[in-house]
């Protein structure tokens, strides 16, 4: 009961004090004084000037009512400076603020949670009043620290535990309110109130039972959740204070989250961690997404000598934000996402790599299977982001990434990569090899380039088609995966899957467009690399079904996005060298190989047979195919790669009508206005140091000519053998040098002449061809190499099989023949 005073005592006492006491009952069961309560707020508004002494004055009722324990007394002042708070709106309220946020500071010290929440709520109103003009000197730090702890409360009683959690979120989000609006009073936002409000919130938010983990935004919770659910409430607290974080104060909101995240343990397992930042990315402003990204990126750097779980768990995350990102603006973290996800790839790598030499040895003390199954589980997070990441990026973006990806690729015997792989071995490199491959696998799914040029320019295409040479089927297989990705700009992949005999190529309905200038050129120049890497790679011993059936299906994409008249006769001549080799088996290939050559060659010639539409042409390819059916089926792909098929013995013997034959292939197209000359020149491909590169021996074993520059070399007497019926001195007169001063003088003539009247076109054209027949004819019998010489006498020397021919100056040698202009 509150202290009464006399009469006489009363009359001299301040009128703000006497109207502060009226409001006040005898019995506090009665509740507050409505009309002396609305004398003392007309008095408050009229003299605004007497405010703060109404502030102090029942501030210090309520302190005195507080120790006492009188709690209905305290409900009613609070209730009353709550009245005058919203009825006062002056610049004179300010010193009344102080005197009501001192008793919400006793309210909320006190240990009864009644009181605590009174006081809460209390702060939650006043936070919602606009003040005309901000003060700076007011700081909340008391109420952050005590809404933060009143967060954690571990009350024994579940249900004032809960409405204690309640009340401390609801004081953190007055907080915010109050102070983030203001952008000149930024205190909030510093590391040390961060690290204590978005750990509550997260503590509150973990005891949401499912986490959503669809890639959409979570669901906005209902009003009755909010104010009963303290997850739901932290939830929404946590989104309100992100969506008001500005440019410079990101960072600090962010951090704590990995704070909290590292010290819970919850990156394994990992979906209160993607939920989390899922709703960090859905509640900041979209153009500040990179700075999360940053902050991951940087984690899991700080994270990588963590268990591989933690880090799978990280990278996880970084995917789901990588995948929120992208669908807007990333900034400049493009190349820092893809260059720190492939350094913690070589870092997977190189762990699991010294995991298997240390079981191997004997040496390893624990259980490494679990350990590399755990590092595979790593590795699979960092292709899926990388790949996601960069399916979603746009074409100009991922033509570098690709680039990026493809310079980080090791072959050996280069030094071309930019990637460390000292430390890891020949498993290790291997195995980085293959990952960084289904990365740019991933990269390149679902780009759609307008020129071929632009997705496979030759900056691109020399370092890709390394690995097809490698002696690993693995790698061959992602090799042309990616060429598939890349070549196929119709979709017709699919429809072409499964290498097989095609009873009608119309059923399949391929969609195709008239070839542009651009890829005509592009065939031009790469296309003789591409039917190399096709051949070599069809005679490799370690193929498998998948491997033939991805070569059947580069041919069979090169022939409808980049084949015209000149193609189709260069990839039917392909064919048939492929077939020739089978037969005759220069690589000494299991019967099992042979004859999937021969299928594939089946395969194809009835693809394109179909799709140029050449009615001998079909004819013959569909007899040869009948009487393979009928005589030898494991010629074709349906037999051979079952998984049990009878193989021949030898092919040698078989009739010349199970095989496609090059005369009547010829007869066939030129009766159509095809230009078959070439058809007569077997395909032999080119001899390039990539051979070397990839270990692998020469293909060109039967006749060389090696000029060799050695001094004082003496001709030898060996015998010669005819039965290449190439002679010394038939190369004699081929090289004779008579009347060759005039025939030069006037070729240079027509030549400059050419040059300066004919169409640019027609010289291309022109100087192409020529340049292809050469190489056909002397990549038919020659293999050059040619070796400094290490004094200006030499000679040449010729040899073919086993035989030496007489040695001659190779200073007094000329070949008109060979000269392309």
């Amino acid at each position: 009961m509150p202290t009464r005073v006399c009469c006489c005592c009363s009359a001299l006492r301040p009128r703000y004090k006497r109207l502060v006491d009226n409001i006040f009952p005898e019995d506090p069961k009665d509740g507050l004084v409505k009309a002396d309560m609305e004398k003392l707020t007309f008095y408050a508004v009229s003299a605004p000037e007497k405010l703060d002494r109404i502030g102090s004055y029942l501030a210090e009722r309520l302190s005195r009512d507080v120790v006492r324990h009188r709690t209905g007394y305290v409900l009613i002042a609070m209730e009353a400076l709550d009245q005058l708070l919203m009825a006062c709106h002056s610049q004179s309220i300010k010193p009344f603020v102080e005197s009501f946020l001192h008793m919400v500071a006793k309210l909320l010290e006190s240990g009864e949670p009644k009181l605590q929440v009174l006081g809460t709520n209390s702060f939650v109103k006043f936070a919602n009043i606009e003040e005309d003009t901000p003060s700076y000197h007011r700081r909340y730090d008391f109420f952050v620290s005590r809404f933060s702890a009143m967060c954690h409360s571990y009350h024994s009683d579940p249900e004032i535990r809960t409405e204690i959690r309640i009340a401390g979120i609801r004081g953190i989000q007055g907080v915010v309110r109050k102070t983030v609006n203001d952008e000149l009073r930024a205190t909030i936002w510093e590391p040390q109130h961060m690290d204590k409000i978005v750990p509550s919130l997260l503590f509150n938010m973990q005891k949401i039972e499912e986490a959503d983990s669809r890639i959409g935004p979570p669901p906005s919770p209902s009003a009755a959740d909010k104010e009963e659910n303290p997850a739901v409430l932290a939830e929404n607290c946590f989104r309100e204070l992100l969506g008001r974080a500005s440019f410079g104060n990101m960072n600090n909101a962010v951090r704590p989250v990995f704070a909290h995240l590292d010290h819970h343990k919850l990156w394994d397992p990992n979906e209160f961690a993607v939920h989390c930042f899922k709703i960090i990315m859905y509640s900041i402003q979209a153009q500040y997404s990179h700075h999360v990204i940053q902050e991951i990126l940087g984690h899991l750097d700080a994270c990588k000598k963590d268990s591989p779980r933690v880090r799978a768990g990280i990278i996880q995350v970084l995917l789901e934000a990588v995948a929120i990102a992208a669908k807007g603006s990333i900034g400049p973290t493009v190349l820092e996402v893809f260059n720190t996800l492939l350094k913690h790839l070589r870092f997977s790598v190189e762990l699991e790599a010294n995991d298997l030499q240390a079981g191997s040895t004997g040496n390893a003390n624990v259980d490494t299977s679990s350990k590399d199954s755990d590092e595979k589980m790593v590795q699979n997070a960092v292709i899926q982001t990388i790949g996601f990441f960069g399916s979603n990026l746009p074409d100009y973006q991922r033509s570098e990434i690709m680039m990026f990806i493809m310079g980080k690729v090791p072959v050996f015997g280069t030094s071309t990569h930019t990637l460390d792989i000292s430390q890891l071995g020949d498993l290790g490199t291997r195995r980085i090899q293959i990952m960084l491959l289904r990365s740019l696998l991933m990269v390149t799914s679902g780009y759609k380039a307008k020129t071929i040029v632009t997705a496979l320019p030759g900056s691109f295409l020399d370092p890709l088609l390394s690995p097809s040479l490698m002696e690993d089927y693995e790698l061959r297989q992602l090799v042309l995966e990616v060429m598939h990705n890349l070549m196929d700009r119709h979709d017709n992949r699919a429809k072409l899957r499964g290498i097989r005999i095609i009873p009608d190529v119309a059923d399949l309905k391929i969609k195709r467009e008239k070839i542009c200038r651009q890829d005509t050129s592009f065939m031009k120049k790469n296309g003789q690399q591409l039917y190399r890497h096709i051949y070599l790679g069809c005679k490799e011993e370690d193929n498998v079904h998948k491997n033939y059936e991805l070569l059947y299906t580069s041919l069979a994409l090169i022939t409808i996005e980049l084949a015209n008249e000149e193609v189709v006769i260069d990839l039917i001549r392909l064919a048939i060298a492929l077939q020739d080799s089978a037969i005759i088996n220069e690589d000494n290939l299991p019967m099992f190989h042979r004859c999937g050559i021969m299928a594939l060659v089946a395969a194809y010639l009835n693809f394109v047979s179909q799709m140029i539409a050449v009615p001998a042409f079909c004819q013959h390819v569909s007899k040869v195919i009948e009487i393979r059916t009928m005589e030898a089926p494991y010629f074709l792909p349906e037999h051979i790669f079952r998984d049990k098929c009878m193989l021949p013995k030898s092919l040698e013997k078989h009739d010349k009508n199970l095989y496609f034959l090059t005369n009547k292939i010829a007869e066939s197209l030129g009766g159509s206005g095809y230009s078959v000359e070439r058809l007569s020149v077997p395909y032999v491909p080119q001899v390039t140091d990539e051979d070397r590169l990839s270990r692998r021996k020469s293909i060109v074993d039967t006749v060389s000519i090696q000029v060799d520059i050695l001094p004082n070399s003496i001709p030898s007497d060996d015998v010669v053998s005819n039965t290449e019926e190439i002679t010394f001195e038939a190369l004699k007169k081929a090289i004779d040098t008579s009347g060759m001063e005039e025939q030069e003088k006037e070729k240079r003539r027509l030549v400059i002449e050419k040059f300066q009247k004919a169409p640019f076109e027609e010289i291309a054209a022109q100087c192409e061809s020529k340049a292809n027949l050469l190489h056909d004819r002397l990549a038919q019998i020659l293999e050059l190499t040619i070796r400094p010489p290490p004094s200006p006498s030499g000679t040449l020397t010729i040899t073919s099989g086993h035989a030496q021919y007489q040695s001659v100056p190779v200073y007094e040698m000329k070949f008109p023949d060979l000269c392309v202009y």
